[in-house]
């Protein structure tokens, strides 16, 4: 019953109030989340031999990466590292393809092992500015 909320409410991300009042860091961490998610429903689909859910799941999953991940990219300010993201993104895409067509669990580990490994690292990312921001240093020491 969860994994359909929680599909329900990504699948609805325009009213989402997290979404909305996200700021552009929180919105790829979200789509992120949301890939992550997606290809773990797909999963589910193939488990249960839902051929509908896993190919929803799975699009889902493509049009996050491709529509949201991909295209944020700016790839005229990021040089080489938009590109080999971009270049990334479109290989993932391309093994959930495989993916659908095999039912292939191995594949959806990988896509989803290399989405999770770049959401811990654009997490880092903010974890490492809000630690390195003079207020940010106040709070923690005034905690402990």
């Amino acid at each position: 019953m969860y994994n359909k909320a929680a599909i329900s409410a990504y699948t609805n991300v325009g009213i989402d109030s997290g979404v909305t009042s996200a700021d552009p860091h929180k919105l790829i961490a979200l789509l992120y989340q949301g890939a992550l998610l997606a290809i773990a429903n797909a999963k589910n689909g193939i488990l249960r031999n839902d051929t509908a859910a896993k190919g929803k799941s799975i699009s889902h999953a493509i049009k996050i990466i491709n529509n949201g991940l991909n295209l944020s990219l700016d790839k005229e300010v990021g040089g080489d590292l938009a590109l080999n993201l971009s270049a990334l993104y479109e290989y993932m895409s391309n093994r959930l393809v495989v993916a659908n067509l095999n039912n292939d669990l191995e594949i959806l580990d990988e896509v989803s092992g290399l989405l999770a490994d770049l959401k811990s690292a654009w997490d880092s990312i903010r974890l490492s500015a809000t630690i390195n921001t003079p207020q940010t240093e106040q709070r923690v020491y005034a905690k402990g």
